[in-house]
């Protein structure tokens, strides 16, 4: 057998001496390689699940070469992260100890400010790109446009993209716009075909686009689908933003993300041979469901979260309030806490609903995670008017009745009458909301001491500590 083994060996030896000049001409040995890519994205502060996730990655690691991603969006969506001293850094500290590789920059790094997202990138152990903003001027470190880690024998590239749907006469992300005032951002399919040519440049064994643009674009936007329909250079597109579970395929180019929150985590199993992939497997880890854990680090997210000045019960909720029933209840809070006569909400800023049950300090600052101070305004009614129409957006809102009869805009008082155009109100408003819509407000309101959060949670303390909208629904959008 030994000797059949040699001898078929040194036929495909000869067999291979086919040049004219009668040099001997070897073909190139197919390289096996195999890796395995974990995948979060849209995890919002939620660090419950890390010591799942460091148990579930250092199993592997004992037996392949591994990888470990982030699509983005870090940040705003739990107190214990949002407002910790040094904001964000729990979850830095945490994705540190389980050893991330790298993240793309999500709209929500941002939400923080300069200072905050500089000294967060500077804690960081892991690399961070994103190939379309420039942020040399703010003093934030700046991430690469792609990077390559090398694992044992394997190289894989990363190309960084983040959304830039912020503001409709702007190019930013989707985040306060007076925090980003000192970042340039570009369209992120006005870059891609810089680096179409990435992964022979890098020699690499993959080239992944590791985005934060979201699953499916709409209304000429870029999501993954269209990058991949569009920009066919990748292997596979990692993703974020749209907060979804994708396991798809497109242009013969695999998408994943992995939903939200640290609910769920992903794991695609990979064997490149000679820079291609031969075999891919997906499993999406439902990360509630399981049990065993790093206790080392399961001790340092307990003490993160035994903080108890967001376990101070402060209200009692009687039902449980969807998120247009706490529309209701925000909006009545801040405008009875201000004292002015019409109060806005963008739906997008209220990030969680209400249970049944006592309130905490911590579920308020869960359904606004993002401190934006608040502000009063002097605006005619015929101002506040444009505004609805303009902006084109839908807000919850309390003080008024707003009533579109046939295209024609009516605003009413509380009482039922309709308010002259040249009515004056004192409106309140987080100060997100003349930052994105800048065109319908005055120059001179006045900023509140207090965050919209901060300010709610006094309501509950010295006005009224019950919540209870069964019926209500103040939400308005001029169509």
């Amino acid at each position: 057998m030994k000797k059949l083994i040699l001898y078929l060996a040194l036929l495909s030896f000869v067999s291979c001496t086919t040049s004219n000049d009668n040099q001997l001409i070897i073909p190139e040995a197919s390289i096996t390689k195999d890796i395995t890519i974990f995948i979060v994205n849209d995890i919002h502060g939620q660090i419950d699940n890390f010591s799942k996730v460091k148990y579930i990655i250092d199993k592997e690691r004992d037996v392949t070469n591994v990888v470990v991603t982030s699509g983005g969006d870090l940040f705003s969506g739990n107190p214990i992260v949002d407002n910790y001293p040094e904001k964000g850094y729990p979850i830095i500290d945490v994705m540190n100890r389980v050893g991330f590789d790298i993240s793309v920059i999500g709209n929500h790094e941002y939400d923080y400010g300069e200072v905050n997202l500089k000294n967060r990138i500077n804690q960081a152990n892991f690399d961070w790109v994103c190939a379309n903003v420039d942020m040399d001027r703010s003093g934030i470190p700046q991430p690469f446009e792609y990077t390559t880690i090398s694992v044992d024998n394997l190289r894989v590239t990363f190309l960084g993209l983040v959304e830039t749907n912020g503001k409709e006469d702007a190019i930013i992300p989707s985040t306060h716009p007076w925090r980003v005032k000192n970042i340039i951002f570009e369209q992120p399919e006005d870059v891609v075909m810089r680096y179409s040519n990435i992964k022979d440049e890098e020699n690499s064994d993959l080239y992944i686009a590791l985005t934060h643009i979201g699953n499916n674009g709409v209304h000429g936007e870029l999501g993954d689908h269209q990058l991949a329909e569009q920009f066919p250079y990748f292997d596979l597109i990692i993703g974020g933003h749209s907060h979804s579970k994708v396991n798809d395929i497109v242009n013969n180019i695999p998408i994943f993300q992995a939903g939200s929150y640290l609910t769920n985590m992903g794991k695609i199993k990979l064997t490149i041979t000679n820079k291609h992939i031969e075999t891919i497997e997906y499993e999406l880890i439902d990360l509630n469901s399981r049990t065993e854990q790093d206790s080392e680090l399961k001790e340092i997210i307990n003490e993160y979260n035994d903080s108890p000045y967001f376990n101070e019960v402060i209200g009692f909720s009687h039902l449980n309030h969807e998120k247009s029933q706490v529309g209701c209840f925000i909006t009545e809070a801040l405008r009875k806490k201000m004292e002015v006569e019409l109060t806005f909400q963008n739906t997008g800023g209220i990030r969680a609903e209400l249970g049944h049950g006592d309130i905490t300090t911590r579920n308020i600052f869960e359904i606004l995670p993002f401190n934006n101070p608040m502000v009063i305004y002097k605006m005619t009614v015929s101002e506040i008017k444009s505004f609805l129409v303009g902006s084109g957006s839908g807000f919850y809102y309390s003080g008024v009745i707003f009533e579109n009869i046939a295209g024609v805009l009516n605003v009413k008082d509380l009482d039922g009458r309709i308010l002259s155009d040249e009515k004056v109100l004192s409106v309140g408003v987080n100060d997100y909301i003349p930052a994105v819509f800048d065109t319908y407000f005055p120059p001179n309101g006045i900023v509140m001491p207090q965050t919209d959060a901060e300010t709610v949670i006094s309501y509950l303390q010295e006005i009224n500590d019950q919540v209870n909208y069964p019926d209500c629904d103040n939400y308005f959008r001029y169509n």
